[in-house]
């Protein structure tokens, strides 16, 4: 019965961080692309604001999906955790304060997805502003919530990068996997930066540069999901951990 739940348990654990990779990457593109991208007029912030009031609703599932996508990326980065420690102790751990930053910068720029809904619902406390300055404002905000998360995806693109080399190390899963998701991390770092430093050259990358990255996250999400990890190599792997490990009571 040990034998047995030793063996199942690396593969219970890849298929729990498989789907909740999918929720992320699931929910991310929906607030990404199909909220925030759906709203936003470039240079245009009155009609930035009358879609933003068009589709409330629609807008507030978008900051809900991208609380659930930061709660969900708590569980998976100690998943990853467990299975790269066998690896790298200290790169994993690496890789947590890489994650936990992330989740850190893209949880608080959520606050500037929903500051336009109070900029713009009219409480009587707004009549201050007259009705192109709250418009401005709310659209000002969309645009420090870019920033942020760009932000967020150049320090996660640190992540990436950490994680596709213990992949690749690892021997319990493919290095293809590793090495796609390495590029992952490489096709955030330009295109964050690119959007810091030349604005109008990340426009021309936009959205290409990206497809490296959604390419490597998937292949890993659903290589998890559907195959999970080779068990004998991480028994291997683990073994070779648990002997390495300081014993109680000895310095």
């Amino acid at each position: 019965m040990t034998g047995h739940t030793d063996e199942t348990s690396p593969q219970i654990s890849a298929r729990i961080a498989g789907f909740l990779y999918l929720i992320i990457i699931a929910l991310g593109l929906f607030a990404e692309v199909f909220v925030r991208e759906r709203v936003l007029v470039n240079g245009d912030a009155a009609a930035t604001a009358r879609n933003i009031l068009a589709h409330e609703q629609l807008y507030r599932l978008g900051f809900a999906a991208g609380i659930i996508v930061c709660i969900c990326g708590l569980p998976l980065t100690i998943i990853f955790y467990n299975f790269f420690k066998l690896v790298n102790r200290s790169l994993a751990l690496l890789e947590v304060f890489f994650a936990l930053v992330t989740i850190s910068i893209e949880s608080v720029s959520l606050l500037n997805h929903f500051a336009p809904l109070i900029l713009l619902g009219g409480e009587r406390y707004l009549s201050a502003f007259n009705a192109e300055q709250l418009q401005a404002l709310g659209y000002m905000s969309l645009v420090l919530q870019s920033v942020g998360y760009n932000l967020s995806l150049a320090v996660f693109a640190f992540d990436c990068m950490i994680s596709g080399y213990l992949i690749f190390k690892s021997t319990f899963f493919p290095r293809i996997l590793g090495v796609l998701l390495a590029m992952a991390g490489l096709s955030y770092l330009i295109n964050s930066f690119a959007s810091f430093l030349a604005p109008a050259f990340a426009g021309q990358l936009f959205p290409y540069i990206l497809v490296p990255s959604f390419i490597g996250e998937l292949s890993v999400c659903l290589w998890l999901l559907v195959m999970g990890v080779n068990v004998p190599k991480w028994k291997e792997k683990a073994t070779a951990w648990r002997a390495g490990e300081p014993k109680p009571g000895i310095a």
